[in-house]
């Protein structure tokens, strides 16, 4: 009798795993297809993520843009105003370039008064005209931190204190 219930049970077990196994077969595949489905949606995800930080970034530019109405077009440029006016906001020229958008060299040579500022560029300097001086500088760090260029108060030739240069 113990062959017997041995060979019974071990029926029943055998019945029992395949019943199991096809019953979990098909659910088995579909927890699959929803991890694939689940990756996908996830690099979706991280691509939109970009995307929308790039828009927000690029919102954020549009509302730090310099613009002044058609008065900056047509006004007339003068070299020494240009100079007082980097005075009077208390920038440098490194940092008023970053401010309009130019390179430092475009300053330095509308300063010197060997070249003139384009159309937008001196709609631009018109605006930062009418700005005050703690608008400006928040502005400058707005920019100079989203670009990683020109930093507010340091200038290259500066040296700490009890700091010597020697040549190498």
């Amino acid at each position: 009798m113990g062959k017997m219930e041995n060979t019974i049970k071990s029926e029943i077990l055998r019945f029992a795993k395949r019943e199991v196994r096809s019953a979990l077969f098909p659910i088995s595949s579909k927890v699959r297809a929803m991890e694939l489905k689940l990756s996908g949606l996830s690099k979706s995800f991280a691509v939109l993520g970009r995307v929308a930080k790039k828009r927000i970034r690029g919102e954020e530019r549009e509302k730090l843009r310099l613009e002044a109405s058609s008065e900056g077009k047509a006004s007339r440029f003068i070299p020494e105003r240009l100079h007082s006016l980097r005075k009077r906001l208390g920038i440098s020229q490194r940092e008023l370039a970053v401010l309009i958008g130019v390179s430092r060299w475009a300053v330095v040579m509308w300063e010197k008064g060997k070249f003139k500022p384009k159309r937008d560029n001196k709609a631009a300097l018109v605006a930062l005209g009418k700005l005050s001086k703690p608008k400006a500088k928040k502005m400058l760090t707005a920019r100079a931190g989203g670009k990683g260029k020109a930093k507010p108060g340091k200038g290259k030739g500066k040296k700490a204190k009890g700091e010597r240069r020697f040549r190498k």
